[in-house]
């Protein structure tokens, strides 16, 4: 069977053409994939700003400028990987709960069609539904998790579904291999001197933004896959890691952030983990007007298809 590659922009203007990421070509379902590109149009799980239910959408729609070879890299996905836009998922928009069971159920199928899924969300609440099938096809993975802020309240508003929520739920789920728990970015003001302490006391690596800044992460990288080895693991990417002069399009913005390149350098210091799936969550379109947010998104994304496990890396120069 061929390879998909996405629609080029010598054959159709980058204006026009399907709706899907990278315009690429649209499937029913995960069979006969390597990949699957899944929207997740979710935002009932946000505290402050809304939004990114439309998030999905406006990463495809600014995917469109995106080619299919790595100039930097060399990495080259289209032309060793099966891979497809499936959609989205069709949550329950007015019910957070029935949404999480939905968005599991969702991923076990696809997960049972033997593709690796790429997530574009949508708010951080669903990770925690993606975990759980992840784990009912890999067990308990290691987590790569780039963000300004933890995830790991109990509770929101006296409620445990929520985005603030996530990485506890996953944790209690039996989810995570916690020696391989890597927390990057965390940054900004808590709510008490120990926030970002629940990760480290059981067990997690946390590299809060000041330890970042000014500095390649590169050598961070290579420390992380030293640490993960040969173990599965997911990458959960939220957009508000980059600082607000990058990514102003965000529910839940901290200054003092990662910058665009830190970004690549965490992303394709990746190359040659096991990854078992990733996401890439929490653009809200209607506080980018500029589209820049949901662009960086798609090409984060894109990133993440350079690494995957039979994409094989060799820099061009």
């Amino acid at each position: 069977m061929p390879f998909n590659q996405p629609l080029g922009g010598n054959e159709m203007p980058r204006f026009g053409g399907p709706a899907s990421f990278m315009r690429l070509p649209v499937a029913a379902t995960a069979k006969g994939l390597d990949v699957a590109i899944v929207g997740i149009p979710l935002d009932i799980g946000t505290s402050n700003r809304p939004g990114t239910r439309l998030g999905p959408r406006q990463i495809r729609d600014e995917s469109r400028m995106l080619r299919p070879y790595n100039m930097a890299t060399g990495a080259a996905p289209f032309d060793h990987l099966q891979i497809a836009d499936i959609g989205d998922v069709p949550i329950n928009t007015f019910d957070l709960k029935k949404s999480v069971d939905i968005i599991t159920a969702f991923y076990d199928g696809v997960l049972a069609q033997g593709a690796l899924p790429l997530t574009l969300g949508g708010d951080h609440t669903l990770t925690w539904p993606i975990l759980r099938a992840i784990k009912q096809k890999h067990g308990p993975v290691a987590l790569i998790h780039v963000d300004a802020h933890a995830d790991i309240n109990d509770t929101m508003f006296g409620e445990k579904v929520a985005h603030g929520c996530p990485f506890r739920r996953a944790w209690e789920d039996g989810c995570l291999l916690n020696d391989k728990v890597f927390q990057i970015g965390l940054r900004g003001t808590g709510y008490s001197p120990d926030d970002f302490d629940w990760g480290r006391r059981n067990g997690w690596t946390v590299i809060q933004a000041e330890a970042c800044w000014h500095k390649s992460l590169t050598p961070l990288m290579a420390e992380i896959r030293a640490r993960i080895g040969d173990a599965p693991v997911y990458l959960s990417y939220d957009i508000d890691s980059l600082d607000p002069a990058f990514a102003p399009g965000t529910g839940t913005v901290e200054p003092g952030g990662l910058t665009i390149w830190q970004g690549l350098e965490i992303i394709r210091g990746c190359a040659g983990l096991t990854l078992v799936g990733g996401d890439l969550v929490e653009v809200s379109p209607p506080y980018d007007p500029s589209g820049n947010t949901a662009l960086i998104g798609a090409n984060l994304i894109y990133e993440m298809l350079c690494v995957l496990p039979g994409v094989p890396q060799g820099i061009r120069r």
